[in-house]
Protein backbone atom coordinates (compact mmCIF):
# COMPACT_ATOMS: atom_id res chain seq x y z
CA UNK A 1 0.00 0.00 0.00
CA UNK A 2 1.05 3.27 -0.88
CA UNK A 3 2.02 5.51 2.25
CA UNK A 4 0.16 8.12 1.47
CA UNK A 5 -3.09 5.81 1.30
CA UNK A 6 -2.31 4.65 4.69
CA UNK A 7 -1.92 8.02 6.15
CA UNK A 8 -5.55 8.69 5.04
CA UNK A 9 -7.27 5.32 5.92
CA UNK A 10 -5.84 6.01 9.45
CA UNK A 11 -7.25 9.03 9.85
CA UNK A 12 -10.75 8.37 8.77
CA UNK A 13 -10.39 5.23 10.94
CA UNK A 14 -9.20 7.10 14.15
CA UNK A 15 -12.32 9.06 12.97
CA UNK A 16 -10.78 12.67 12.09
CA UNK A 17 -12.20 14.31 9.10
CA UNK A 18 -11.53 17.52 8.63
CA UNK A 19 -7.96 18.41 7.39
CA UNK A 20 -6.52 22.07 7.59
CA UNK A 21 -3.45 22.98 5.18
CA UNK A 22 -1.85 25.15 2.62
CA UNK A 23 -0.50 22.50 -0.09
CA UNK A 24 2.82 22.13 -0.85
CA UNK A 25 4.62 20.14 -3.81
CA UNK A 26 5.99 18.02 -0.75
CA UNK A 27 2.23 17.60 0.75
CA UNK A 28 1.07 16.65 -2.87
CA UNK A 29 0.90 13.33 -2.04
CA UNK A 30 -1.42 13.44 0.73
CA UNK A 31 -3.38 15.48 -0.97
CA UNK A 32 -3.90 13.44 -3.43
CA UNK A 33 -5.19 11.00 -0.98
CA UNK A 34 -7.24 13.55 0.99
CA UNK A 35 -9.04 14.00 -2.61
CA UNK A 36 -9.86 10.65 -3.63
CA UNK A 37 -11.39 10.24 -0.27
CA UNK A 38 -15.11 11.37 -0.19
CA UNK A 39 -15.85 11.39 3.68
CA UNK A 40 -11.97 13.95 4.56
CA UNK A 41 -12.64 17.47 3.66
CA UNK A 42 -8.99 19.31 3.15
CA UNK A 43 -9.60 23.20 4.27
CA UNK A 44 -7.10 25.66 2.28
CA UNK A 45 -6.03 28.50 4.34
CA UNK A 46 -4.33 31.62 3.18
CA UNK A 47 -1.25 31.59 6.11
CA UNK A 48 0.45 28.36 7.82
CA UNK A 49 -0.34 29.98 11.46
CA UNK A 50 -3.88 29.98 10.81
CA UNK A 51 -4.01 26.33 9.71
CA UNK A 52 -3.34 25.05 13.46
CA UNK A 53 -5.63 27.77 15.14
CA UNK A 54 -8.28 26.89 12.78
CA UNK A 55 -7.58 23.03 14.08
CA UNK A 56 -7.24 24.37 17.34
CA UNK A 57 -10.71 25.91 17.20
CA UNK A 58 -12.50 22.99 15.66
CA UNK A 59 -11.26 20.80 18.69
CA UNK A 60 -12.06 23.52 21.76
CA UNK A 61 -15.68 23.56 20.37
CA UNK A 62 -16.55 20.12 19.80
CA UNK A 63 -14.21 17.67 21.91
CA UNK A 64 -12.67 16.02 18.60
CA UNK A 65 -9.41 16.37 16.91
CA UNK A 66 -8.93 18.08 13.50
CA UNK A 67 -5.40 17.39 11.70
CA UNK A 68 -2.98 19.81 9.96
CA UNK A 69 -0.20 19.80 7.11
CA UNK A 70 1.93 21.78 6.33
CA UNK A 71 5.46 22.02 4.19
CA UNK A 72 8.62 21.65 5.76
CA UNK A 73 10.68 24.11 7.08
CA UNK A 74 8.55 27.51 6.80
CA UNK A 75 5.39 26.24 6.58
CA UNK A 76 6.35 24.01 9.56
CA UNK A 77 7.79 27.34 11.91
CA UNK A 78 4.49 29.33 10.89
CA UNK A 79 2.26 26.44 12.62
CA UNK A 80 4.58 26.65 15.34
CA UNK A 81 2.40 29.67 16.61
CA UNK A 82 -0.82 27.35 16.90
CA UNK A 83 0.94 24.42 18.33
CA UNK A 84 1.95 26.00 21.00
CA UNK A 85 -1.45 27.68 22.44
CA UNK A 86 -2.73 23.68 21.79
CA UNK A 87 -0.05 22.54 24.47
CA UNK A 88 -0.48 25.25 27.00
CA UNK A 89 -4.62 24.56 26.12
CA UNK A 90 -4.46 20.87 26.41
CA UNK A 91 -5.98 20.73 23.12
CA UNK A 92 -5.94 17.53 21.25
CA UNK A 93 -4.57 18.14 17.09
CA UNK A 94 -2.54 15.96 14.96
CA UNK A 95 0.01 18.07 13.03
CA UNK A 96 1.34 16.07 10.02
CA UNK A 97 4.76 17.66 8.72
CA UNK A 98 6.13 16.60 5.80
CA UNK A 99 10.12 16.05 6.74
CA UNK A 100 13.39 16.59 4.66
CA UNK A 101 14.16 12.52 2.87
CA UNK A 102 16.67 10.99 5.29
CA UNK A 103 19.54 11.28 2.79
CA UNK A 104 19.27 14.83 2.51
CA UNK A 105 19.49 15.85 6.07
CA UNK A 106 22.39 17.73 7.11
CA UNK A 107 22.60 19.16 3.47
CA UNK A 108 20.43 22.41 4.16
CA UNK A 109 17.66 20.60 1.44
CA UNK A 110 14.38 22.81 0.62
CA UNK A 111 13.09 23.86 3.68
CA UNK A 112 14.73 21.70 6.04
CA UNK A 113 14.79 22.02 9.52
CA UNK A 114 15.83 20.06 12.20
CA UNK A 115 12.96 17.89 13.65
CA UNK A 116 13.80 18.43 16.98
CA UNK A 117 13.43 22.24 16.78
CA UNK A 118 9.43 21.40 17.46
CA UNK A 119 10.33 19.35 20.42
CA UNK A 120 9.10 22.25 22.82
CA UNK A 121 5.70 23.55 21.68
CA UNK A 122 3.70 20.22 20.97
CA UNK A 123 3.16 17.18 23.88
CA UNK A 124 5.18 14.90 21.42
CA UNK A 125 6.96 15.26 18.62
CA UNK A 126 7.60 11.94 16.44
CA UNK A 127 9.47 11.31 13.63
CA UNK A 128 8.56 8.21 11.00
CA UNK A 129 11.61 6.37 10.44
CA UNK A 130 10.81 3.91 7.60
CA UNK A 131 8.21 4.12 5.41
CA UNK A 132 6.46 1.19 6.80
CA UNK A 133 5.72 2.54 10.46
CA UNK A 134 4.22 5.47 9.04
CA UNK A 135 0.65 4.39 9.85
CA UNK A 136 0.95 2.81 13.04
CA UNK A 137 2.54 5.66 14.56
CA UNK A 138 0.59 7.70 13.00
CA UNK A 139 -2.34 5.94 15.36
CA UNK A 140 0.04 6.04 18.08
CA UNK A 141 0.47 10.13 17.77
CA UNK A 142 -3.29 10.71 17.40
CA UNK A 143 -3.56 8.34 20.53
CA UNK A 144 -1.44 10.60 22.98
CA UNK A 145 -3.27 13.64 21.65
CA UNK A 146 -6.12 11.90 22.85
CA UNK A 147 -5.00 10.88 26.17
CA UNK A 148 -5.60 12.93 29.38
CA UNK A 149 -3.89 15.61 29.32
CA UNK A 150 -4.32 15.79 25.37
CA UNK A 151 -2.23 18.19 23.42
CA UNK A 152 -1.05 18.53 19.64
CA UNK A 153 0.91 15.58 18.78
CA UNK A 154 3.64 16.10 15.69
CA UNK A 155 4.28 13.68 13.15
CA UNK A 156 7.22 14.09 10.67
CA UNK A 157 6.80 12.27 7.43
CA UNK A 158 9.85 12.20 4.84
CA UNK A 159 8.51 13.40 1.57
CA UNK A 160 10.04 10.71 0.40
CA UNK A 161 7.87 7.57 2.04
CA UNK A 162 4.81 8.91 0.75
CA UNK A 163 4.80 7.89 -2.27
CA UNK A 164 6.79 4.43 -1.83
CA UNK A 165 4.15 1.55 -1.94
CA UNK A 166 5.39 -1.21 1.17
CA UNK A 167 4.30 -3.28 3.53
CA UNK A 168 2.32 -1.09 5.40
CA UNK A 169 2.73 -2.20 9.90
CA UNK A 170 -0.50 -2.73 11.25
CA UNK A 171 -1.43 -0.03 13.67
CA UNK A 172 -1.34 -1.09 17.57
CA UNK A 173 -4.46 -0.86 19.82
CA UNK A 174 -4.39 1.99 22.46
CA UNK A 175 -5.85 3.04 26.32
CA UNK A 176 -6.94 6.44 25.97
CA UNK A 177 -8.69 6.66 29.12
CA UNK A 178 -7.90 9.23 31.67
CA UNK A 179 -6.62 8.57 35.63
CA UNK A 180 -9.76 7.76 36.86
CA UNK A 181 -9.40 6.33 40.38
CA UNK A 182 -8.56 9.89 42.21
CA UNK A 183 -7.29 9.28 45.89
CA UNK A 184 -7.38 11.14 48.53
CA UNK A 185 -11.21 12.14 47.90
CA UNK A 186 -12.60 11.39 51.31
CA UNK A 187 -10.13 14.17 52.48
CA UNK A 188 -11.04 16.65 50.03
CA UNK A 189 -14.59 16.32 51.53
CA UNK A 190 -13.87 16.18 54.97
CA UNK A 191 -11.63 19.55 54.37
CA UNK A 192 -14.79 21.13 52.50
CA UNK A 193 -17.61 19.62 54.35
CA UNK A 194 -15.32 21.48 57.36
CA UNK A 195 -15.45 25.54 55.41
CA UNK A 196 -17.46 27.67 56.26
CA UNK A 197 -16.79 29.58 52.95
CA UNK A 198 -15.72 27.62 50.66
CA UNK A 199 -14.94 28.05 46.72
CA UNK A 200 -14.97 26.47 43.60
CA UNK A 201 -12.05 27.34 41.07
CA UNK A 202 -12.86 26.06 37.49
CA UNK A 203 -10.14 25.27 34.84
CA UNK A 204 -10.84 23.84 30.96
CA UNK A 205 -10.17 20.39 32.50
CA UNK A 206 -13.82 20.83 33.70
CA UNK A 207 -15.20 20.96 29.97
CA UNK A 208 -12.61 18.57 28.49
CA UNK A 209 -13.47 15.97 30.64
CA UNK A 210 -17.78 16.38 30.13
CA UNK A 211 -17.92 17.33 33.71
CA UNK A 212 -19.70 20.45 34.10
CA UNK A 213 -23.04 18.31 35.58
CA UNK A 214 -21.05 16.78 38.41
CA UNK A 215 -19.21 20.73 39.05
CA UNK A 216 -22.84 22.21 39.64
CA UNK A 217 -24.14 19.47 41.56
CA UNK A 218 -20.83 19.51 43.62
CA UNK A 219 -20.64 23.33 44.07
CA UNK A 220 -24.78 23.79 44.80
CA UNK A 221 -24.08 20.69 48.12
CA UNK A 222 -21.16 23.33 48.89
CA UNK A 223 -23.10 26.44 48.38
CA UNK A 224 -20.14 27.06 46.86
CA UNK A 225 -19.65 30.26 44.47
CA UNK A 226 -17.65 29.38 41.22
CA UNK A 227 -14.88 31.03 39.57
CA UNK A 228 -13.34 29.90 36.36
CA UNK A 229 -9.92 30.89 35.23
CA UNK A 230 -9.84 32.14 31.34
CA UNK A 231 -10.18 28.39 29.77
CA UNK A 232 -12.67 27.50 32.19
CA UNK A 233 -15.20 30.45 31.55
CA UNK A 234 -18.23 28.65 30.23
CA UNK A 235 -17.85 25.93 31.99
CA UNK A 236 -20.30 27.07 34.31
CA UNK A 237 -23.55 29.07 32.78
CA UNK A 238 -23.57 32.61 32.51
CA UNK A 239 -26.64 32.59 34.13
CA UNK A 240 -26.11 29.55 36.98
CA UNK A 241 -26.83 31.61 40.58
CA UNK A 242 -23.04 30.33 41.38
CA UNK A 243 -21.37 31.56 39.03
CA UNK A 244 -18.95 34.54 40.44
CA UNK A 245 -17.13 35.03 37.38
CA UNK A 246 -13.73 35.18 35.81
CA UNK A 247 -10.54 35.76 37.54
CA UNK A 248 -8.90 37.91 35.09
CA UNK A 249 -7.97 41.29 34.45
CA UNK A 250 -11.51 42.32 34.49
CA UNK A 251 -12.27 40.64 37.76
CA UNK A 252 -13.52 43.42 40.06
CA UNK A 253 -12.39 43.85 43.53
CA UNK A 254 -15.38 42.04 44.79
CA UNK A 255 -15.03 39.05 43.27
CA UNK A 256 -11.36 39.16 44.76
CA UNK A 257 -12.38 39.95 48.22
CA UNK A 258 -14.59 36.61 48.05
CA UNK A 259 -11.70 34.32 47.37
CA UNK A 260 -9.78 36.55 50.24
CA UNK A 261 -12.54 35.78 53.06
CA UNK A 262 -13.15 32.16 51.33
CA UNK A 263 -11.76 29.81 54.18
CA UNK A 264 -11.32 26.78 51.44
CA UNK A 265 -11.11 26.10 47.85
CA UNK A 266 -11.48 23.12 45.10
CA UNK A 267 -9.63 23.68 42.75
CA UNK A 268 -10.27 21.59 39.76
CA UNK A 269 -9.12 20.93 36.17
CA UNK A 270 -6.90 23.86 36.35
CA UNK A 271 -2.92 23.98 36.57
CA UNK A 272 -3.11 27.37 38.90
CA UNK A 273 -0.59 28.79 35.81
CA UNK A 274 0.42 32.44 36.48
CA UNK A 275 -1.90 33.77 34.04
CA UNK A 276 -4.68 31.85 35.59
CA UNK A 277 -3.77 33.56 38.77
CA UNK A 278 -2.82 36.86 37.83
CA UNK A 279 1.06 35.91 38.12
CA UNK A 280 0.28 33.98 41.88
CA UNK A 281 -1.28 36.91 43.16
CA UNK A 282 -5.06 35.45 43.76
CA UNK A 283 -5.72 35.22 47.45
CA UNK A 284 -6.73 31.45 47.56
CA UNK A 285 -7.41 30.07 51.10
CA UNK A 286 -4.67 27.95 52.88
CA UNK A 287 -7.38 24.96 52.94
CA UNK A 288 -6.75 24.42 49.19
CA UNK A 289 -7.63 20.78 47.41
CA UNK A 290 -5.87 20.97 43.68
CA UNK A 291 -7.24 18.40 40.94
CA UNK A 292 -5.37 18.32 38.20
CA UNK A 293 -4.34 15.41 35.04
CA UNK A 294 -0.24 16.25 35.43
CA UNK A 295 1.66 16.06 38.34
CA UNK A 296 3.85 18.55 37.81
CA UNK A 297 1.50 21.52 38.34
CA UNK A 298 1.32 20.56 41.92
CA UNK A 299 2.94 23.19 44.24
CA UNK A 300 3.85 25.29 41.11
CA UNK A 301 2.06 28.70 42.63
CA UNK A 302 0.20 27.39 45.62
CA UNK A 303 0.69 24.92 48.32
CA UNK A 304 -2.14 22.58 48.47
CA UNK A 305 -3.53 20.71 51.83
CA UNK A 306 -5.03 17.95 49.49
CA UNK A 307 -3.30 17.13 45.75
CA UNK A 308 -5.63 14.68 43.42
CA UNK A 309 -3.73 13.78 40.01
CA UNK A 310 -6.74 12.62 38.34
CA UNK A 311 -9.59 13.00 35.55
CA UNK A 312 -11.96 16.08 36.61
CA UNK A 313 -15.09 14.49 36.10
CA UNK A 314 -14.11 10.84 38.06
CA UNK A 315 -12.52 13.37 40.80
CA UNK A 316 -16.26 15.33 40.57
CA UNK A 317 -18.25 12.52 41.08
CA UNK A 318 -16.28 10.47 43.72
CA UNK A 319 -16.71 14.22 45.86
CA UNK A 320 -20.59 14.85 45.51
CA UNK A 321 -20.53 10.86 47.22
CA UNK A 322 -18.55 11.60 50.00
CA UNK A 323 -20.06 15.00 50.93
CA UNK A 324 -22.54 15.16 53.69
CA UNK A 325 -24.46 18.12 51.76
CA UNK A 326 -25.04 20.24 54.91
CA UNK A 327 -23.71 23.61 53.50
CA UNK A 328 -23.43 25.59 57.07
CA UNK A 329 -21.60 28.75 56.28
CA UNK A 330 -22.28 31.34 53.79
CA UNK A 331 -25.39 31.51 50.60
CA UNK A 332 -23.47 31.37 48.11
CA UNK A 333 -25.92 32.29 45.28
CA UNK A 334 -26.25 35.32 48.09
CA UNK A 335 -23.15 36.56 47.63
CA UNK A 336 -22.72 36.18 43.94
CA UNK A 337 -25.65 37.93 43.13
CA UNK A 338 -24.09 40.79 45.57
CA UNK A 339 -20.64 40.77 43.59
CA UNK A 340 -22.50 41.09 40.35
CA UNK A 341 -24.70 44.11 41.50
CA UNK A 342 -21.52 45.64 42.76
CA UNK A 343 -19.78 44.80 38.85
CA UNK A 344 -22.92 46.88 37.31
CA UNK A 345 -21.93 49.38 39.09
CA UNK A 346 -18.56 49.93 38.64
CA UNK A 347 -19.25 49.85 35.23
CA UNK A 348 -22.04 52.06 34.13
CA UNK A 349 -20.97 54.42 33.28
CA UNK A 350 -18.78 52.32 30.30
CA UNK A 351 -22.31 51.88 29.05
CA UNK A 352 -23.32 54.76 27.60
CA UNK A 353 -20.67 56.92 26.25
CA UNK A 354 -20.36 58.03 22.30
CA UNK A 355 -17.71 56.11 20.82
CA UNK A 356 -18.88 53.08 22.67
CA UNK A 357 -16.83 51.55 24.65
CA UNK A 358 -15.78 47.67 24.18
CA UNK A 359 -18.40 47.12 27.20
CA UNK A 360 -21.12 48.17 25.67
CA UNK A 361 -20.68 46.27 22.56
CA UNK A 362 -19.82 42.99 23.73
CA UNK A 363 -23.06 43.11 26.14
CA UNK A 364 -25.48 44.78 22.96
CA UNK A 365 -23.50 41.37 20.95
CA UNK A 366 -24.40 38.94 23.85
CA UNK A 367 -28.19 40.35 23.42
CA UNK A 368 -28.36 39.91 19.89
CA UNK A 369 -27.16 35.94 19.18
CA UNK A 370 -28.89 32.88 20.43
CA UNK A 371 -27.25 31.07 22.97
CA UNK A 372 -26.46 28.50 21.27
CA UNK A 373 -23.68 30.42 19.14
CA UNK A 374 -20.01 29.28 19.65
CA UNK A 375 -18.07 32.41 20.42
CA UNK A 376 -14.47 32.87 19.55
CA UNK A 377 -12.71 35.42 21.14
CA UNK A 378 -9.88 36.91 19.67
CA UNK A 379 -7.02 37.91 22.52
CA UNK A 380 -6.75 41.99 22.75
CA UNK A 381 -7.94 44.67 25.45
CA UNK A 382 -11.58 43.75 24.32
CA UNK A 383 -11.42 40.20 25.30
CA UNK A 384 -10.19 41.05 28.67
CA UNK A 385 -13.13 42.95 29.04
CA UNK A 386 -15.80 40.08 27.58
CA UNK A 387 -14.42 37.52 30.49
CA UNK A 388 -16.40 39.12 32.61
CA UNK A 389 -19.73 41.43 30.92
CA UNK A 390 -19.80 38.53 27.76
CA UNK A 391 -22.00 35.57 29.11
CA UNK A 392 -21.10 32.51 27.88
CA UNK A 393 -23.69 30.06 27.37
CA UNK A 394 -22.11 26.39 27.79
CA UNK A 395 -18.77 24.58 28.00
CA UNK A 396 -18.03 24.51 24.26
CA UNK A 397 -19.58 27.83 23.04
CA UNK A 398 -16.69 30.53 23.93
CA UNK A 399 -13.38 29.96 23.19
CA UNK A 400 -10.18 32.26 24.03
CA UNK A 401 -6.78 31.62 24.15
CA UNK A 402 -5.48 30.76 27.97
CA UNK A 403 -1.71 31.21 28.82
CA UNK A 404 -0.24 31.34 25.41
CA UNK A 405 -2.60 34.67 24.57
CA UNK A 406 -1.56 34.89 20.72
CA UNK A 407 -3.27 37.53 18.88
CA UNK A 408 -4.88 36.34 15.79
CA UNK A 409 -7.04 33.27 16.72
CA UNK A 410 -10.49 34.85 16.72
CA UNK A 411 -11.26 33.91 12.99
CA UNK A 412 -9.14 31.04 12.22
CA UNK A 413 -10.65 29.89 15.28
CA UNK A 414 -14.26 30.44 14.18
CA UNK A 415 -13.65 28.69 10.78
CA UNK A 416 -12.23 25.87 12.58
CA UNK A 417 -15.53 25.95 15.02
CA UNK A 418 -18.12 26.07 11.87
CA UNK A 419 -16.60 23.01 10.57
CA UNK A 420 -16.99 21.46 13.67
CA UNK A 421 -20.26 22.46 14.74
CA UNK A 422 -22.23 23.17 11.16
CA UNK A 423 -25.61 23.55 12.62
CA UNK A 424 -24.89 26.05 15.04
CA UNK A 425 -24.48 29.88 14.36
CA UNK A 426 -20.39 30.88 14.86
CA UNK A 427 -19.34 34.15 15.70
CA UNK A 428 -15.65 35.64 15.82
CA UNK A 429 -15.06 38.76 18.34
CA UNK A 430 -11.66 40.50 17.01
CA UNK A 431 -10.03 43.12 17.49
CA UNK A 432 -8.56 45.32 14.77
CA UNK A 433 -4.77 44.87 15.68
CA UNK A 434 -5.67 40.69 15.92
CA UNK A 435 -7.78 40.85 12.87
CA UNK A 436 -5.31 42.32 10.60
CA UNK A 437 -2.50 39.58 11.67
CA UNK A 438 -5.45 36.96 10.12
CA UNK A 439 -7.37 38.74 8.00
CA UNK A 440 -6.20 37.08 5.05
CA UNK A 441 -8.50 34.14 6.45
CA UNK A 442 -12.09 36.11 5.76
CA UNK A 443 -10.53 34.91 2.14
CA UNK A 444 -10.86 31.25 3.18
CA UNK A 445 -14.17 31.37 5.34
CA UNK A 446 -15.75 33.14 1.51
CA UNK A 447 -14.10 30.22 -0.16
CA UNK A 448 -15.10 27.13 2.06
CA UNK A 449 -18.73 28.95 2.43
CA UNK A 450 -18.92 29.14 6.07
CA UNK A 451 -21.61 31.34 7.53
CA UNK A 452 -19.31 33.01 10.42
CA UNK A 453 -20.41 36.50 11.68
CA UNK A 454 -16.94 38.26 12.22
CA UNK A 455 -17.52 41.10 14.39
CA UNK A 456 -14.26 43.63 14.44
CA UNK A 457 -13.89 46.40 17.23
CA UNK A 458 -12.13 49.10 15.34
CA UNK A 459 -10.25 51.64 17.12
CA UNK A 460 -7.21 52.24 15.06
CA UNK A 461 -4.95 51.31 17.99
CA UNK A 462 -3.26 48.12 19.75
CA UNK A 463 -5.21 50.20 22.44
CA UNK A 464 -4.18 48.14 25.39
CA UNK A 465 -0.51 48.31 24.73
CA UNK A 466 -1.04 52.50 23.93
CA UNK A 467 -2.72 52.75 27.71
CA UNK A 468 -0.20 50.93 29.05
CA UNK A 469 2.62 53.08 27.64
CA UNK A 470 0.90 56.43 28.54
CA UNK A 471 0.28 55.45 32.07
CA UNK A 472 3.70 53.70 32.76
CA UNK A 473 5.92 55.28 30.75
CA UNK A 474 4.75 58.87 29.56
CA UNK A 475 4.65 58.08 26.33
CA UNK A 476 1.56 60.46 24.34
CA UNK A 477 -1.78 59.05 24.17
CA UNK A 478 -2.36 56.63 21.41
CA UNK A 479 1.74 55.80 20.94
CA UNK A 480 1.00 52.95 19.04
CA UNK A 481 -1.99 53.95 16.94
CA UNK A 482 -2.52 54.83 12.81
CA UNK A 483 -5.46 57.23 13.18
CA UNK A 484 -4.15 59.00 10.06
CA UNK A 485 -4.11 55.29 8.03
CA UNK A 486 -7.86 54.15 9.56
CA UNK A 487 -8.04 50.72 8.21
CA UNK A 488 -11.63 50.29 6.36
CA UNK A 489 -12.59 46.07 7.12
CA UNK A 490 -15.50 46.31 5.54
CA UNK A 491 -13.88 47.44 2.16
CA UNK A 492 -11.31 44.70 3.15
CA UNK A 493 -14.15 42.37 3.39
CA UNK A 494 -16.11 43.34 0.30
CA UNK A 495 -13.07 43.05 -1.72
CA UNK A 496 -12.64 39.10 -0.54
CA UNK A 497 -16.21 38.72 -1.23
CA UNK A 498 -17.54 38.80 2.43
CA UNK A 499 -20.88 40.96 2.93
CA UNK A 500 -19.85 43.50 5.38
CA UNK A 501 -21.82 45.72 7.51
CA UNK A 502 -21.09 49.32 9.49
CA UNK A 503 -22.59 50.03 12.94
CA UNK A 504 -22.94 53.14 14.06
CA UNK A 505 -23.83 52.74 17.75
CA UNK A 506 -24.29 50.43 20.17
CA UNK A 507 -27.83 50.22 19.12
CA UNK A 508 -27.41 49.73 15.88
CA UNK A 509 -24.85 47.10 16.44
CA UNK A 510 -27.24 45.11 18.01
CA UNK A 511 -29.41 45.10 14.89
CA UNK A 512 -26.22 44.48 12.59
CA UNK A 513 -25.26 41.37 14.55
CA UNK A 514 -28.55 39.83 14.23
CA UNK A 515 -28.72 40.24 10.93
CA UNK A 516 -25.37 38.77 10.22
CA UNK A 517 -26.21 35.73 12.50
CA UNK A 518 -29.23 35.09 10.52
CA UNK A 519 -27.79 35.01 7.17
CA UNK A 520 -26.41 31.65 5.90
CA UNK A 521 -23.14 33.33 4.58
CA UNK A 522 -20.31 34.53 6.03
CA UNK A 523 -20.83 38.41 7.08
CA UNK A 524 -18.39 41.16 8.69
CA UNK A 525 -19.28 43.31 11.16
CA UNK A 526 -17.39 46.61 12.15
CA UNK A 527 -18.05 48.96 15.12
CA UNK A 528 -15.94 51.57 16.13
CA UNK A 529 -15.15 51.90 19.74
CA UNK A 530 -13.12 54.37 21.51
CA UNK A 531 -9.23 54.42 21.59
CA UNK A 532 -9.23 55.83 24.91
CA UNK A 533 -11.69 53.66 26.85
CA UNK A 534 -10.61 52.83 30.01
CA UNK A 535 -8.11 49.33 30.21
CA UNK A 536 -9.83 46.21 32.16
CA UNK A 537 -6.99 46.01 34.54
CA UNK A 538 -6.43 49.64 35.34
CA UNK A 539 -10.08 50.45 35.25
CA UNK A 540 -10.61 47.84 38.32
CA UNK A 541 -7.67 48.51 40.02
CA UNK A 542 -8.97 52.46 40.04
CA UNK A 543 -6.23 53.04 37.94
Amino acid sequence: MHVSTAVVERLRANGIDTVFGIPGKQSLPLNDGIDRAADVRYVVARHETAVTQQAWGYAETSGRPAATIVVPGPGDMNAMNGLKNAKNDCTPLLHIAIETEPERRGGDAIHETPPDTYDNVVKENLLVETPEAAAAELDRAIAVAETPPKGPVRVGIPKNFLTQDVAVASPGEYDTTSITRPDDVAEAAGVLDGADKPIIVVGGGVRASGATAKLESVAETLSAPVVTTYKGKGVVSGDHPLRLGTLSGSASPELEDRLDTADAALVVGSDLDAVATRNFSAPLPDDLIHVTLDANDIGTGYSPTVAIVADARATLDALASNLDGDAAGWDGAEEVAAVRSAYDERIADLCDREPPTSVACLRAIRRAIPDETVVSADAGGFRVWALNVFEACGPRRYVNPGSWATMGTGLPAAIGAQLANPEKPVLALCGDGGLMMAVHELHTAVAEDLPITVVVFNNDDYAIISEEAERSYGLESGAYGWPSAAIDFPTVAEGMGMTALRAEDVADLEERVAEAVARDEPVLVEVRTDSDEPQASAFMEGR
